[in-house]
């Protein structure tokens, strides 16, 4: 990593990640040519939010068998290409020992204590979830079944649940090791056997570091691993060795190969709370001027009203009567035409019946 001298303005940063988000197409994405999908995204907030993020990047059809979500990065659900899914379980292994129990938190403690390898002990539980899924299985179920099947070391009492089971973080990581993905639209999730296995080698394409500096560059390391929920020492490591250093208000940053500033897109566009474009650890960037616990609270996350870019505001829904309305907090002017377009093809893709949208005075 050497000093860098071009310099990105944060417009600079805001064009850039709008177009490599492709959030400037109306139609026209496929499967195949939507990057968002070589990182993933997070099923997580309302029903139908991760294709949601797919339809405002302009894949607005997507074939059901294309697309397939599976707990990865952050024991998160996310969803990705099915051909992909090989790779994208080589890419999201953890990288070492190290990284293994940083990702697991608490439920690398007790494995250490008996001497168990935190990868090791993944490794032994993807094992016993490809065993007991034969046959699409409730997580309740697997949860149960685990926990017969588990030495004490792996498992824990959940105060919540009152119950002994393998910790949360362990038996989702553990998932897509044994080849199984999530069944679309069950709550609570179902297990199902893919027979995937994860590839001997991570495509580049996939590559989770190379994938967050084309999607959210420019970056460091210390956000990459926030991403990941790894270290910096591990991000280092793999650090592209052609990764070519920026300066971003007076912050040495990093981006792929080739990657200069765009023209800044003109366009509206409505995003669910957890959509990648979203996703970004540097925050304060993103929202300059506003408390970032009011687009990032702790609980009950809005969604975000993207206006060339910018965070013009938050909204929130309501459904009643099968009709999906949308509270919109204004902080800065939006086109209220643009902002229905939006909430009537949301509306749309729920099932739902457009209802309106309230505007609050910008403030």
């Amino acid at each position: 990593m050497t000093t860098g001298t071009t310099t990105w303005t944060r417009d600079d940063v805001l064009a850039h990640r709008v177009r490599a988000h492709q959030l400037d197409r109306d139609t026209g994405g496929t499967v195949a040519d939507t990057a968002v999908l070589d990182l993933g995204v997070q099923e997580t907030g309302p029903a139908g939010a991760g294709r949601w993020a797919l339809q405002v990047r302009g894949l607005l059809d997507p074939a059901d068998d294309d697309l397939v979500t599976a707990w990865t990065l952050r024991g998160a659900p996310h969803t990705y290409r099915r051909a992909d899914l090989a790779g994208v379980a080589a890419a999201t292994w953890p990288w070492s020992e190290a990284d293994a129990a940083k990702r697991i938190f608490d439920g690398a403690r007790p494995l250490r204590a008996a001497g168990i390898p935190v990868l090791d002990a993944l490794d032994h539980v993807a094992a016993e979830m490809r065993d007991v899924a034969a046959a699409p299985t409730v997580k309740g179920d697997m949860s149960g079944a685990l926990r017969h099947r588990l030495p004490e070391p792996y498992l824990r009492f959940c105060t919540p649940c009152g119950a002994v089971h393998a910790y949360e973080q362990t038996f989702r990581l553990a998932a897509l090791h044994a080849g199984l993905v999530l069944r679309p639209g069950t709550s609570p999730p179902v297990l199902e056997q893919t027979g995937v296995r994860p590839a001997a080698a991570v495509p580049e394409q996939l590559d989770v570091v190379r994938a967050h500096l084309r999607l959210f560059g420019p970056s460091t390391p210390k956000q990459v691993a926030a991403y990941v929920d790894s270290t910096v020492a591990e991000v280092e490591r793999r650090w592209p060795a052609d990764a070519e250093p920026v300066t971003v208000d007076g912050e040495q940053r990093w981006v792929l190969p080739g990657a200069e500033p765009p023209d800044r897109v003109r366009t509206t566009r409505l995003l669910a709370p957890f959509d990648p474009y979203l996703q970004v650890r540097d925050r304060e960037l993103l929202v300059p001027d506003r408390p970032v616990k009011e687009l990032w609270p702790v609980l009950g996350r809005p969604g975000a009203v993207l206006v060339d870019g910018e965070v013009a505001g938050t909204w929130r829904p309501t459904t009643k009567g099968g009709r999906l309305s949308l509270a919109i907090t204004r902080w800065r002017p939006v086109e209220q035409a643009a902002v229905e377009e939006q909430a009537e093809a949301m509306a749309a893709a729920r099932g739902l019946a457009p209802g309106g949208v309230s505007l609050d005075p910008p403030g």
